[in-house]
């Protein structure tokens, strides 16, 4: 996992690639995985860091999706929840079953939704976490001690799942490179290179770190940009019309004593008709989501404070204490990239892979994925890679994903730390310590970290920055924004000693991230070593 190796790969001007991916969210890494597995020689190229966009922002579920059952999707839900057992079968260190309560408050909502989650079971088949039962108001406040008993008439549970984004991505990106896959973090793509007769041949790349530009070739490239697909696009046609529109969702997270348990809370319907979760996820609780239309898509969306308002008003209305903005420990924003309303023919094939995401293949050959959600990245994985065989003429191998057990495997593992998250590789990292004692050294009062953390980030999970492993690595600033704020002198000097980096980089690291981190604020925090 050192990145100069893969770096040296990707600088190597004689290596004709089978498959180029650009973009390193779940769909891309998903995409590396599957075809690496295959034997397909494969590159994999990030502008930013892995998941640093839509992909590090999710609910952390890994579910059916009940309420496309409401709208009739019933292929997509069973296609889920296929790919929800798949998940928890191969990554059972990250992936755990989660008991949600719909609490109910009307006569009618017992058996409707009794009924309803009982479809969810039955199409769940074998591979279902948990019955869905009806509960009395007694047990639902035993299981929800803050949930609001005003008018509470009992509840419905049911289970799906739930997982951490990114540090399955890193897994991902893991199990990527132990199939032969090059991968790299912070090589943005500038163009896309064509041949005589106009198709893709490959793509013309900047590493931002060694400053240097290289030139891949490829038999077939796919776009796996997420919310940036329409600029890839555009690199290959100017006058295309884009294809996405950006749709953002708002997470609020929260001590857990607003929950009171380890049970999560399902809200079916709110004012705007979305549904809304308050989930148990590293101690803490995320709140969310809402759905508002933007303009553009940027790699760090803000929260606006119509969207926080909303999930405050709206999580007080089913819990017994209302989260205040001050109670607010980290505010995240994700976009999604939503499909764009046509404005007539394109010139473009378009194949409807499912309701979930969508396969589009150019005039010259650029093979572009878009939609979908992170509990099925294995499908669409496989379904992009199949199309890619076809496109670049490759020879035909079978998908090996749904056997394949993700790096970190481990099965029991003890989930009152964080560090279950490293699976296997956890006893690396208490060998780091037991090397080097120092390393055991926690990070802050409040958290579980360790300088044992941030070495094996570099070393092993190709971070490169404080935010790399703060924000996706440690998971920090997501859940307690104000102690990664606190922790990032200490880090910084970690990392800088660990990198060969000089006191300037350390400081601009300390200075760049401290600024970013108040974003995931809604009250303003002087950090801890400056209120001497």
């Amino acid at each position: 996992m050192k990145r100069d190796n893969h770096i040296k790969q990707i600088a190597n001007p004689s290596i004709v690639w089978d498959i180029a991916i650009v973009g390193g969210g779940a769909t891309g890494l998903g995409a590396a995985v599957d075809a690496a597995s295959r034997g397909f020689k494969v590159v994999l190229l990030e502008q930013a860091d892995f998941t640093k966009a839509t992909s590090s922002r999710s609910t952390k579920l890994v579910h059916g999706g009940v309420r496309y059952l409401a709208q009739g999707g019933v292929g997509l839900v069973i296609e889920a929840l296929r790919e929800r057992g798949l998940m928890r079968k191969n990554a059972p260190h990250l992936v755990k079953d989660q008991r949600f309560i719909i609490g109910n408050y009307k006569w009618w909502e017992k058996p409707f939704y009794t009924i309803g989650l009982t479809i969810y079971d039955i199409l769940a088949g074998k591979r279902g976490l948990g019955r869905s039962l009806p509960m009395s108001k007694k047990s639902v406040i035993k299981e929800i001690p803050q949930i609001e008993g005003n008018k509470l008439r009992g509840g419905v549970v049911y289970h799906d799942g739930q997982f951490d984004d990114s540090r399955m991505a890193i897994n991902l990106l893991q199990t990527a490179a132990e199939q032969g896959a090059t991968l790299a973090n912070y090589v943005k793509v500038t163009n896309l290179t064509k041949n005589d007769k106009g198709d893709i041949s490959g793509v013309t790349v900047f590493d931002e770190i060694g400053k240097e530009n290289y030139t891949l070739k490829a038999k077939v490239v796919i776009n796996a940009t997420g919310i940036f697909v329409d600029d890839l696009m555009k690199m290959d046609s100017a006058e295309k019309d884009n294809i996405v529109r950006p749709s953002q969702g708002v997470h609020l997270v929260v001590d857990n004593s607003f929950l009171g348990g380890d049970t999560a809370i399902m809200i079916p319907k709110t004012s705007d008709g979305r549904v809304m979760f308050g989930v148990p996820w590293h101690g803490k609780v995320v709140l969310g989501t809402t759905d508002t239309p933007l303009k553009e898509f940027v790699l760090e969306p803000q929260a606006l404070k119509e969207e926080i308002e909303f999930i405050l008003k709206t999580a007080g209305q089913y819990l017994a204490k209302q989260p205040k903005r001050e109670d607010i420990l980290s505010v995240f924003a994700g976009l999604r990239p939503l499909a764009a309303p046509k404005k007539g023919a394109d010139g473009q094939k378009t194949k409807e892979i499912s309701r979930s995401h969508k396969v589009v293949i150019s005039e010259s050959g650029l093979i572009t994925i878009t939609g979908g959600k992170w509990t099925t990245y294995r499908d669409m994985a496989e379904d992009v890679v199949n199309k890619a065989i076809e496109i670049g003429n490759l020879s035909k191998k079978e998908c090996k994903t749904r056997l394949l057990r993700i790096h970190g495997y481990k099965e029991n593992v003890d989930r009152s730390n964080f560090n279950y998250v490293y699976g296997s590789d956890f006893e690396k990292i208490k060998k780091l310590e037991q090397d080097l004692p120092q390393l055991a050294e926690k990070l802050h009062e409040r958290c579980d970290y360790t300088a044992s953390e941030v070495v094996w980030a570099v070393r092993e999970e190709m971070a490169l920055t404080v935010e790399d492993v703060l924000a996706r690595r440690l998971r920090a600033l997501f859940l307690d924004a104000r102690a990664a704020i606190d922790m990032t002198p200490k880090v910084a000097a970690i990392m800088a000693k660990e990198m060969g980096k000089s006191e300037e980089w350390e400081k601009e690291q300390t200075e760049g991230f401290i600024t970013l981190a108040q974003n995931y604020l809604l009250v303003p925090y002087k950090p801890q070593q400056q209120n001497n």
